[in-house]
C-alpha cells in the first residue's frame, strides 16, 4: 500500500510532463514562421510570414531603421557628447510570431540577437454611427539594442543592453479584414531605458496584415495611409487638370468652327447703303 502511495506522485508527474511535451510539440508543429526577404526587389525591405495550421495568419513587409542616440566621452574625458547610431533591420534576421483572434505578435532578431524588435497588433470593436465597427492597429513596439555591439556603436559610455518602448501607441489603424499599405516614411518615438534618450523608429514601404487573411500568402484589400493618398492625388491632379483644359480647348474650337460655318452661309448685308442697289 505504501509503495502505491509513493509511486502515484511519480506517475502523475510523468503524465503531466508527457501532456506538456505533447502540447509544446503540437504548437510547434502547427506554427511556422518564414523570412521571405530574399523575394523582395527592394534590398532594404524585409518580408515575414507567420503560418498556423498550414494557413497564413500574419504577413508583414517593411523597411525599418532605428535612430539611437548614445553618449561618448569628449576629448577631455570630462564632458559627454551625444552620438547617433543608425541601425537598419537587415536581411537574414531570425523571426518569431504568434497569431490570435484579437492579438498577434511579430518578433525579429538580428546581428546575433544584439538587436530585437517586437511588434504587437490588436483587433478591437467600437461603436460608430453606422453601428459596430472593427479595426486593428499597432499597439506596442519594443526595441532592444546592445550598445556594446561595435558595428554601430563606438565607445559608448553606458554600453550594454537597453530597451526602448512605445508609449500609448495607436498606429497603422486599419479596418478589420484589410491590409495596411504605406510607401511614405513614418516615425514612431520610443522611450529608452538609457536615461533621457529617445529612439526613433523609421518605417517605410509598409504592407502589413496581422488578422483575417483569406488567401495563403496574399494580402487582402489595401487600406492606404493618408500620406500616400495625398501624394497620389498630387500626382494625378495635374493630369486631371490637363485633361479638363484640353477638353475646354476642343469644345471652344468646335463651337467656333460651327459658328464660323453658320455665319459664312448667311447673306452679307453691305454697310454702305449705296451698295443696296446692286443687291437682288
Amino acid at each position: 500500500m505504501d509503495l502505491r502511495r509513493r509511486g502515484f506522485p511519480s506517475v502523475y508527474r510523468l503524465r503531466v510532463l508527457l501532456m506538456l511535451f505533447h502540447t509544446i510539440a503540437r504548437i510547434t508543429a502547427e506554427q511556422e514562421v518564414e523570412n521571405l526577404s530574399g523575394l523582395s526587389t527592394n534590398p532594404e525591405k524585409d518580408i515575414f510570414v507567420v503560418r498556423e495550421n498550414g494557413t497564413t495568419c500574419l504577413m508583414a513587409e517593411f523597411a525599418a531603421k532605428f535612430i539611437v542616440p548614445y553618449d561618448v566621452w569628449a576629448s577631455n574625458y570630462v564632458d559627454l557628447i551625444t552620438e547617433q547610431a543608425d541601425i537598419s533591420l537587415t536581411r537574414g534576421a531570425e523571426v518569431k510570431g504568434r497569431c490570435g483572434h484579437n492579438e498577434s505578435e511579430l518578433q525579429v532578431f538580428w546581428v546575433d540577437r544584439a538587436y530585437a524588435l517586437k511588434m504587437l497588433f490588436v483587433k478591437e470593436s467600437h461603436n460608430a454611427s453606422k453601428g459596430p465597427e472593427a479595426t486593428w492597429r499597432l499597439s506596442k513596439v519594443q526595441f532592444v539594442y546592445d550598445s556594446s555591439e561595435k558595428t554601430h556603436f563606438k565607445d559608448a559610455v553606458s554600453a550594454g543592453k537597453h530597451t526602448a518602448n512605445s508609449h500609448h501607441l495607436s498606429a497603422l489603424v486599419t479596418p478589420a479584414g484589410k491590409s495596411y499599405e504605406c510607401q511614405a516614411q513614418q516615425s514612431i518615438s520610443l522611450a529608452s531605458s538609457d536615461p533621457q534618450k529617445t529612439v526613433t523608429m523609421l518605417l517605410s514601404a509598409v504592407h502589413i496584415q496581422p488578422f483575417d487573411i483569406i488567401s495563403d500568402f496574399v494580402f487582402s484589400e489595401e487600406h492606404k495611409c493618408p500620406v500616400d493618398e495625398r501624394e497620389q492625388l498630387e500626382e494625378t491632379l495635374p493630369l486631371i487638370l490637363g485633361l479638363i483644359l484640353g477638353l475646354v480647348i476642343v469644345v471652344t474650337l468646335a463651337i467656333y468652327h460651327i459658328h464660323h460655318k453658320m455665319t459664312a452661309n448667311q447673306v452679307q448685308i453691305p454697310r454702305d447703303r449705296s451698295q443696296y442697289k446692286h443687291m437682288g
